[in-house]
């Protein structure tokens, strides 16, 4: 057995079904030969982005692999090995590499090398006989701990030899760890002591599956709940204790609750610090429970940590909760504070959620997209800018996984991969991206691979002709040199392509062109449904 037809083999076993990526590579065609559905994307970085958000919608139960060429398709690769990177998502990645005599030559790309900073594992296979230990540790890193890419490099005069039979590979074992017992009774007397207590929540909410534990535990001390851009969706935005989500924009009643808590505690988050997070107010005293240590006291001080797997923490301090408690807490208090700050926050955006200017107002589009979809039912994504800004404070996530929320890099047109490589991991589910005219010009090609491969998304574009934000950084090269501008027909475009197009410029045809779009993915069809929108750049920044 050659080490590509080895590699396909070992990923049968660990329960891979789908292989994204750009040829060529022996192991495509080896996968394919083994009966893994081959996804074929028009460039690198898209492909890396369905297989960060299959690794995501699935908690890594179907792990998300790309594969590329060696030279200029892993150079391509980078930025959305270092997107997965950012985010704390499991993307097993297979770069073809030069023959190893040509593998630290001048001016040839080593992903081994230049990939080690924005992986959790790097190795590349320089023995046939080493394949199953390599993928072992791989697989090893992208199933525990931290969760981040793991690069394996295949030399190409390597996947042409011979691995020892039989091949000795069993699937890796995942475990779990859980926080010091002690501690976790230390931080349950911080938490019931606690007079305005804030649980804000990350990603580490979903991937440990803790959806009813963190419930529990802020039912039971009616303590409201904020989350990340990342964590968004694992509490019911609807719960009246829920606060929402922020990110460089933010709803009121967040910031309101988080200034003024004497105590936040931080479950399955980072707290890194980042221009597109939740900001903690100075002189915050905050607990921080993380799966990884290397979190605490990283981006802010904290007076106590926890360090495990969070649905294993939530369960502890639910427990230990219950012991010191009477019984549930009255949320009551709470609940009608958090209702009386977003009532006040909202009714200054109204305007322009319910706008029936002309151009369209971009906050009037996605309000009406979310009074338009089963938002239980609607896996939705954004784009960097404009569209993350417009939507995260206002749309309110009913179900887990149905937000794919993103920050801590930003790079633009992140937003289609994810909603096609959700579409393949939920197929039942309406996957919606919202697209900026910037972020298309990134990945719009891709829209292409959404119609080839089958995945019927609906992709929201918010097309302003403009780099908006931009716009007030940029004043002199606007005005010389219209170096801010960007135009297309991105509905034609679409039809071009083969999916359904069209183009709205009136808010009657707001709710009717979505549906449209709607009835066309249920037809098997992707469609982009495209709005003239003013070049607003307004945000709830609080």
């Amino acid at each position: 057995m050659k080490v590509s037809a080895a590699i396909a083999e070992i990923l049968k076993r660990e329960n891979v079904d789908v292989i994204f990526g750009y040829p060529r590579n022996a192991v495509l065609e080896q996968a394919a030969a083994g009966g893994i559905r081959t996804v074929i994307v028009r460039q690198e970085r898209t492909g890396l982005h369905m297989a960060d958000a299959l690794s995501r919608m699935t908690r890594g139960k179907r792990m998300g692999v790309f594969a590329m060429q060696h030279g200029p398709g892993t150079e391509n690769a980078y930025g959305g090995v270092a997107q997965a990177y950012s985010e704390s998502v499991p993307v097993l990645v297979l770069p073809q590499g030069y023959a190893r005599r040509l593998a630290h030559v001048p001016d040839n790309y080593n992903a081994s090398v230049s990939m080690r900073d924005i992986t959790k594992t790097c190795e590349p296979i320089l023995r046939a006989e080493d394949t199953p230990a390599i993928l072992r540790r791989a697989f090893s890193a992208l199933r525990n701990g931290r969760l981040r890419p793991a690069l394996v490099e295949m030399p190409w005069d390597v996947l042409e030899e011979e691995v020892p039979q039989p091949l000795v590979y069993e699937p890796v074992v995942t475990v779990r760890t859980a926080p010091d017992p002690e501690a976790v009774a230390r931080v349950a007397e911080r938490l019931i002591a606690a007079e305005r207590l804030v649980i804000h929540a990350g990603q580490g909410v979903h991937w440990a599956e803790a959806y009813d534990e963190l419930r529990e535990l802020a039912e039971l001390l009616a303590a409201p709940v904020s989350t990340s851009l990342e964590g968004k969706s694992c509490f019911d935005e609807t719960h009246p204790l829920a606060l929402g989500s922020g990110g460089a924009a933010i709803p009121g009643q967040l910031r309101h609750f988080l200034d003024r808590a004497d105590l936040i505690f931080g479950i399955g988050c980072s707290f890194s610090e980042t221009a597109f997070g939740v900001s903690m107010p100075a002189g915050a005293r905050i607990v921080h429970a993380t799966l990884d240590p290397a979190d605490i006291n990283k981006g802010v001080p904290c007076i106590d940590a926890l360090a495990g797997d969070a649905k294993l923490t939530l369960a502890m301090l639910v427990a230990a909760c219950r012991e010191r408690l009477d019984g549930a807490r009255d949320p009551g208090p709470v609940s009608r504070e958090i209702a009386e700050v977003e009532a006040r926050w909202l009714s200054g955006w109204l305007p322009l959620l319910e706008s029936d200017d002309t151009p369209l107002s971009p906050y009037r589009v996605l309000w009406d997209l979310q009074r338009t979809v089963d938002v239980a039912n609607t896996i939705i994504t954004h784009d960097a800018g404009s569209p993350r800004d417009q939507l995260t404070p206002y749309w309110k996530s009913r179900t887990p996984l149905s937000y794919i929320g993103w920050g801590k890099s930003t790079q633009l047109g992140y937003g289609l991969g994810l909603a096609m490589g959700a579409k393949l991991a939920c197929p039942d589910k309406l996957c919606i991206n919202v697209w900026g005219d910037a972020a298309i010009g990134f990945t719009g090609m891709d829209f292409e691979t959404a119609v080839r491969e089958r995945l019927p998304i609906l992709s929201i574009l918010l097309n302003n002709s403009a780099m908006a934000i931009e716009l007030p950084i940029m004043p002199v090269a606007t005005e010389r040199f219209r170096a801010t501008d960007i135009s297309g027909d991105y509905a034609a475009f679409a039809r071009a392509l083969g999916g359904h197009g069209e183009q709205v410029s009136t808010p009657d045809q707001i709710v009717p062109a979505i549906r449209r779009g709607i009835e066309a993915t249920l037809r098997g069809q992707p469609a982009l449904v495209e709005f003239l929108t003013a070049q607003e750049t307004r945000a709830s920044r609080l």
